[in-house]
């Protein structure tokens, strides 16, 4: 092969045509040519600017001038061993390529190698990209990856791991360079190994951020061997050197002990509430027994007495006692031992007192126009107690001589602050109502204690028949 010219003279060999300068200077790339010896015998204006150099400058230099000192003992070996398998590929796969600028300044580049034989002998025909602002984007992103607070990993085509955080690192116990290039299915456990490359390449073909196994509980497998139970998301990724998949993987292991710990607290609160409930259920049933006690014991004494007059009292006290075992039956009866369905209680009791007196359903008849209101217990008692005395003594006074008549029993809400509480018939009235009387009417004066422990307003209008109306603040249930 002919000597190679001067350093700074151009190299008068076929490949060195005009022709040949005019195509290479127009790529727009970086072009040099670079014979066996690794002397310069060619370069295009953008390599000149690139490295700082006056046109025709670098013509017969050595190519390892443009090779950092660093990396210049082991470049004629490199160059070498290109000449003797000689393909087109790119240089330095799977490292870092910087070229020295004439100021001695370095510039990251990318390399691709192309052999060229000619008469004259063998050449490398070398594209030059400078690369400084791909790199600046990756710092970027990279640094981006980095302060994430979620670990982040990325994965190409091929399963490998390309890329990964600190919080990796933590996450699985992997140092940074052992991660790097390992295939990402070592980091999941051998029970579900198998067919995760066949969700890998799913995602592959249809590639739409998403979070990963959607239903499923994932798990990652730590270097240690234990696991930890994780949650993925997914992200196709597209860049130059080719398609990515960006995954953010977070431990989720605190997460799953608090739903445990809430979901025991759950159970066992579910299990102290049954529990109340019943206790409840049993106490709201003895108090109602024993009121049904109490009232038999009374039906015992009626029976030894005489005078009707007092078999009359202790009656009354009896039909008390009962108006107040039925709101114990309804509470037993009922999921909500608090409150009490004040419409349905107001039905059973009043047919319970025309049952009780004998009085015929055709000859008094007993209307309801009730909303559907649940009354708390401090509240149902009294208004029971009200009802009671109001419908026994509408039956005892109201219809005379077998008079029919009519009953009527109303509950309403005047605002979402008080309600409105009456009872009113159609008998005879009370002509010459006054104080006094009122007064005088055990019945009457119970009406007006029961409404004073309501905090309510009494109404009583006498004639024509009787109503008798009390507006009470609505009580929150507790």
């Amino acid at each position: 092969m002919a000597d190679p010219p001067p350093a700074g003279q151009a190299a008068s060999v076929p490949v060195a045509a005009a022709q040949f300068h005019f195509a290479l200077e127009a790529v727009p790339a970086g072009m040099l040519l670079v014979d066996e010896m690794g002397r310069i015998a060619f370069s295009n204006s953008i390599v000149e600017r690139l490295f700082g150099y006056d046109h025709g400058e670098l013509i017969g230099c050595a190519v390892e001038q443009l090779v950092p000192p660093r990396s210049r003992t082991n470049h004629p070996a490199f160059r070498n061993e290109f000449f003797q398998a000689p393909q087109a590929r790119a240089m330095g796969i799977g490292r870092d390529l910087y070229g020295l600028r004439k100021d001695g300044s370095e510039l990251p580049v990318e390399i691709g190698l192309t052999p060229i034989v000619t008469p004259e002998g063998r050449y490398v025909l070398s594209s030059v990209v400078d690369i400084t602002e791909r790199k600046r984007s990756e710092e970027q992103f990279r640094l981006a990856l980095e302060a994430a607070p979620t670990g982040m990993l990325m994965v190409n085509d091929a399963g490998e791991i390309t890329l990964v955080n600190a919080q990796i690192e933590t996450l699985f116990g992997y140092s940074r360079a052992e991660l790097m290039h390992m295939k990402v299915e070592a980091l999941v456990p051998e029970r579900f190994r198998e067919h995760h490359p066949i969700f890998r390449r799913g995602f592959s073909e249809h590639p739409v951020a998403r979070p990963m196994g959607g239903g499923r509980e994932l798990y990652g497998l730590r270097k240690d061997g234990s696991e930890v139970p994780i949650e993925i998301g997914l992200n196709p990724l597209t860049t130059s050197s080719g398609s990515f998949i960006l995954s953010s993987i977070v431990d989720i292991s605190e997460r799953k002990q608090t739903v445990q710990q809430l979901s025991e607290r759950t159970e066992a609160l579910a299990n102290t509430l049954g529990e109340r409930e019943v206790l409840l259920q049993e106490v709201h049933h003895r108090v109602k027994n024993n009121l049904q006690i109490i009232a038999s014991l009374i039906n015992m004494q009626m029976r030894k007495l005489d005078a009707a007059a007092s078999r009359e009292i202790l009656t009354e006290c009896k039909t008390r006692v009962d108006a107040i075992a039925l709101i114990h039956e309804k509470l037993y009866q009922s999921r909500d031992f608090s409150n009490v369905p004040f419409a349905e209680y107001a039905q059973g009791l009043v047919t319970t007192i025309l049952q009780s007196s004998g009085v015929s359903f055709d000859r008094v008849l007993a209307q309801f126009d009730a909303e559907n209101i649940a009354l708390p217990v401090a509240q149902a008692i009294p208004c029971g107690l009200i009802l009671n005395e109001l419908v026994t003594n509408a039956v005892k006074h109201a219809f005379p001589m077998n008079r029919a008549g009519t009953i009527r029993i109303a509950l309403h809400r005047l605002n979402a602050e008080r309600l409105r509480f009456e009872v009113a018939d159609d008998g005879v009235g009370i002509p010459g109502f006054d104080a006094a009387l009122e007064r005088e009417s055990i019945g009457l004066h119970l009406v007006t204690s029961l409404t004073d422990q309501l905090n309510g307003k009494l109404q009583i209008t006498p004639t024509p028949g009787m109503r008798v109306a009390i507006e009470f603040p609505v009580l929150q249930a507790q």
